[in-house]
């Protein structure tokens, strides 16, 4: 069992009151198309968001170091074959991959939780970058992130 000072009692935070960060930008022709994210809740043992993703953005396939959940609340997404539209919950074990991820005609919004260390890894960086070769989209740096100091991303 947890000692209880383990949790110091409830945080409550309205997502009106976080800013959206741009956390992953692509140049699609002359356009740019990016994934931002509302950060809830940041700790080492819990990471929640909002993510949103506009109309044709792709993330490589790619897994976490810890379980996560995903929750499609508007739009709709392909992940890998698999088609997400509003109402899918989507589980992922620590170790499992997914992707890539095509945001849908009208982009895709959704809720995701990560049950500890949520820091990525690219499961298929050649097939990813074939298919934006493919796409003609050109692939940016990513966005300057204030992360947490426990927090320390590879830049996959």
């Amino acid at each position: 069992m947890t000692d209880k000072t383990d949790f110091p009692g409830p945080r409550f935070r309205h997502a009106d009151e976080v800013e959206w960060l741009e956390v992953r930008a692509q140049l699609h022709g002359d356009k740019r198309v990016s994934v931002r994210e509302k950060w809830l809740e940041v700790s080492p043992k819990c990471m929640t968001l909002v993510g949103r993703y506009e109309p044709g953005m792709i993330v490589h396939k790619h897994g976490h170091n810890s379980h996560h959940a995903i929750y499609v609340m508007k739009g709709s997404m392909m992940c890998g074959d698999q088609l997400c539209t509003p109402g899918m919950h989507i589980t992922l074990d620590e170790g499992s991959a997914l992707g890539p991820i095509v945001a849908g005609p009208e982009g895709v919004e959704m809720f995701e939780v990560w049950f500890g260390d949520p820091r990525s890894w690219a499961a298929d960086p050649e097939g990813f970058d074939t298919l934006l070769a493919e796409k003609g989209i050109t692939k940016l740096p990513h966005p300057p992130l204030k992360l947490p100091d426990w927090v320390k991303f590879d830049d996959t």
